[in-house]
């Protein structure tokens, strides 16, 4: 069998790996296991039992019998978290022998018990692969924060099937959600009016924002759906400082002319001014009637407008700076400078006199075919149901099924006529679970029993290979292919990946998974403190994620570029305002572009903005948590939360004189219990000090005014001082950090944590990856090729128990009653 010879080339890599020697890995294990009695078991004995755990009496045979156990030794001792810091520790030579020895012989035990693939529990779409699955269903872009409960994540990650639940209230929720959706996709001729609104979340209102048009500031742009064609009306909230209205006294706001700028899909619909001479002599003659005429110029804004989502923007046009919008004004750090018009949001209300729907990107997806008389309807509603319903089920649809969805579809069109049935068939459609589960009907082929092992279908492995590549269903060259069962060919399957791979929907691999697994979503909750961090503003955090979003894209899903890359690489990528952040001169202008970096400190991820502000405390740095976030997510290595009882607050206490930020590290080394985790952290952490809480290059500490002292020594050994000393150490053994990026994958690839039995097949993917330069590609496919991916183990069903069945289960629409909700 395939599978097997995967297992078995993994033991057969193993054992290449023990010095190229002729020795059994139980022989090579047998030399190397007393070094647990020399090095390990003052702490790990039978009566300390130290992370419950007890080397004192190992014996070769003992690790294929409890994998568990020595994968977390092995993992221990690749971080060099063992033996402890402050303790003898063996030659890293050794150590590295006694590694390759412990994963020689797990691999081979692995070989003999044959695939362990694992099992994923019944796998809810997450928000973003929602958003992604309507919006190519029926051209229809939803915002699912707004329609649907938040997503938990494990491991790292939001598209885990376990914390992927269900209730009954979540289930009113999706329901809900497809009601809205359906009708915006079929959209309604005769729409009664109805109001929208949208606020700004600007904090500086004196800088261009992203998305809207160059040469303008604040403001904002929204997608708003418009129901059918007519005339809606537009009002506009333009206030002063912190929002207050328009208002008479005082009125530096009026001292200079402001113009205010309306556009629809990137068209301006609408101008208007405010301020300037004449405003302010009728301001000062008039008064709060001035103050009414300016605030109506800016509303009852009514366009025809024509049916389906188009983007809306309100902004003002900048002013050259060299006019400047104020007379000298003392800047306020943190709060940019006052009196300024500011556009705080708008409202919608329409349509009027709707005049029908032309054709939208939706309804096109939906009406491929139309009715000619009414005997043409319901073969008409069952291609249009049939066609969509394969695409949202991302399999065939059964005659059952299809009856199921004409029977709603004959309630709608008995009540509003065709169109209408159409929307209820598409309304259960995205109701069903079949739409909001990944998987696919009928369950282990028959004769596999309870506990074996058995290929996944073609179907289910197009959904999920589709899903990882793109965070979205397969397209339809996929499907054919599956639904042909012509994926399980080993050529065709590759072909495949590889194209996807190429296709521009992986860029979700940056966006949804490396974003994830480097931790850059976390930006959207730090708002460093702005009185200590004055230059910093939400251009700056935008900067930071563009950055790193294209820094990755010229790292994963280059197929010729190693992903070791990723700590080493000489080059960024810069506009104007981080370029000046980072004190890159010559760049100019909003445009991002690649720039070679002269500094060495820059370079790869420990340089990068986005990581070391989301390592960071609003107020202040952290090397606990810098070091703590290498660990985890370079090394692979997570450490040991501290205990419930233990203080981690390391800011001064009130009134306490500033302290280093070494003095205060050292606090946590004073009982060995702490220094054998904060003896490994700390020092990771501590050569990245120069790094200020926003990212910034820094000689000295904020708060006490001493030099950065970033000198240290990790736990194996190696003296470092620098961003640049860090990286070398952790490049030199770039097998560690490949095997981190491939755990990563495979949990976003499965949607299941790793387990101690998937160790094996990561270890033979990063050996593989190897030969081929450790490039992303290499070690996506490998994930893709994998048994955990491609494989499954047939559910133990305990008398009474259904739950392991409901995986398999064939599954109906949520609303199984026609015409109900």
């Amino acid at each position: 069998m395939r599978y097997r010879a995967i297992v078995s080339w993994t033991f057969a890599a193993s054992t290449a790996l023990l010095g190229g020697c002729s020795k059994a890995p139980e022989e090579a294990l047998a030399e190397r296991i007393g070094m647990f009695g020399k090095y390990c078991t003052d702490c790990h004995n039978d009566a300390e039992l130290a992370g419950g755990m007890s080397l004192e009496h190992a014996k070769p045979a003992d690790v294929a019998a409890h994998p568990e156990r020595f994968e977390q030794v092995v993992r221990r001792l690749r971080g060099s978290v063992m033996p402890p810091p402050g303790e003898p520790r063996p030659d890293p030579k050794d150590a590295n022998a006694l590694v390759a020895a412990l994963e020689a012989n797990l691999d081979q035990a692995a070989a003999a018990r044959g695939a362990a693939p694992g099992r994923v529990a019944l796998h809810r779409l997450n928000r973003a692969e929602y958003e992604t699955a309507v919006r190519d269903l029926l051209g229809v872009d939803v915002d699912a924060r707004k329609l649907l409960p938040g997503d938990q994540t494990s491991d790292g990650f939001d598209n885990v099937a376990e914390v992927l639940r269900v209730t009954p209230t979540y289930l009113d929720q999706y329901i809900a959600a497809a009601r809205d959706i359906s009708l915006r996709a079929v959209g309604n001729p005769a729409a009664k009016p109805q109001r929208a609104d949208y606020v700004a979340s600007n904090k500086n209102h004196t800088v261009h924002v992203d998305g809207l048009p160059l040469g303008t500031r604040d403001g904002l742009a929204v997608e708003h759906y418009f129901p059918s064609d007519g005339e809606y009306v537009f009002n506009l909230n333009v206030n002063t400082e912190s929002g207050a209205e328009l208002r008479a006294y005082p009125h530096g706001w009026l001292e200079f002319e402001h113009t205010v700028i309306l556009t629809i899909d990137g068209m301006k619909v609408f101008e208007g001014k405010l301020g300037g001479e004449q405003d302010l002599r009728d301001l000062d003659h008039f008064q709060i009637v001035t103050v009414n005429a300016i605030k109506d110029r800016f509303r009852n804004i009514r366009l025809p407008v024509k049916a389906g989502y188009r983007e809306v923007a309100a902004t003002f046009v900048a002013r050259d700076p060299a006019e400047s919008d104020y007379h000298l004004q003392g800047f306020v750090p943190g709060e940019g400078i006052p009196d300024v018009p500011q556009m705080r949001g708008f409202d919608v209300v329409g349509p009027y006199e709707p005049s029908g729907i032309e054709a939208t990107r939706s309804r096109e997806l939906i009406f491929t075919c139309r009715p000619a008389t009414p005997a043409d309807e319901v073969p008409c509603a069952e291609q249009i149901l049939g066609r969509l319903a394969r695409l949202a089920f991302r399999r065939p649809v059964t005659e059952t099924e299809i009856e199921r969805l004409l029977a709603f579809y004959r309630s709608g069109s008995e009540h509003g006529g065709f169109e209408s049935g159409v929307q209820k068939g598409l309304l259960a459609i995205l109701s069903s679970t079949n739409f909001l589960y990944r998987g696919e009907p009928g369950g282990a082929p028959p004769g596999v029993k309870p506990g074996e092992v058995y290929p996944i279908t073609d179907l289910e492995l197009a959904s999920r290979l589709a899903f990882f590549l793109w965070s979205q269903g397969p397209d339809d060259e996929l499907l054919k292919l599956a639904e042909a069962n012509q994926l399980h060919d080993p050529k065709i399957y590759e072909a495949q990946a590889r194209r996807m791979l190429a296709d521009a929907r992986a860029e979700s691999l940056v966006t949804n998974f490396a974003f994830q697994w480097l931790t850059v979503r976390s930006l959207d909750m730090i708002e460093p403190d702005p009185k200590l961090y004055p230059s910093y503003d939400a251009d700056l955090k935008r900067a930071f994620v563009t950055e790193m979003r294209l820094f990755l894209d010229s790292v994963l899903l280059d197929d010729k570029r190693s992903v070791v890359d990723l700590l080493n690489a000489p080059y960024t990528f810069v506009n104007e305002r981080l370029a000046r952040h980072y004190g890159i001169p010559g760049v100019l202008g909003d445009q991002f572009r690649r720039v070679e970096l002269d500094d060495a400190k820059r370079w790869g991820l420990f340089g990068k903005g986005s990581v070391l502000m989301a390592t960071s405390y609003p107020d202040r740095t952290s090397p606990v948590l810098r070091g703590a976030w290498i660990m985890e997510h370079v090394l692979g290595v997570p450490p040991t939360p501290p205990p419930a009882d233990v203080v981690t607050n390391l800011a001064p206490a009130e009134l306490e004189a500033p302290k280093s930020v070494r003095e205060r590290l050292a606090a946590h080394r004073t009982k060995p219990s702490c220094n054998h985790c904060h003896g490994v952290i700390d020092p990771l952490g501590q050569a990245l000090e120069n790094y200020d809480a926003i990212g910034e290059w820094r000689v000295r500490e904020r708060d006490t005014g001493v030099a950065v002292d970033t000198t240290g020594r990790l736990a194996s050994g190696q003296a470092v001082s620098s961003p640049v000393d860090l990286r070398a150490a952790i490049s030199s053994e770039p097998d560690k950090f490949v095997q981190t990026i491939t755990q990563n994958l495979m949990t976003f690839a499965l949607g299941r944590r790793i387990e101690a039995y998937d160790m094996p097949a990561v270890r033979a993917i990063v050996r593989d990856a190897k030969t081929q330069g450790y490039t992303f590609e290499s070690i996506a496919i490998g994930v893709a090729n994998s048994a955990p991916f491609r494989m499954r183990t047939a559910p133990e069903i305990a008398p009474g128990d259904t739950i392991a069945a409901e995986q398999d289960a064939p599954r109906a629409p949520v609303g199984t009653e026609a015409g109900g909700r």
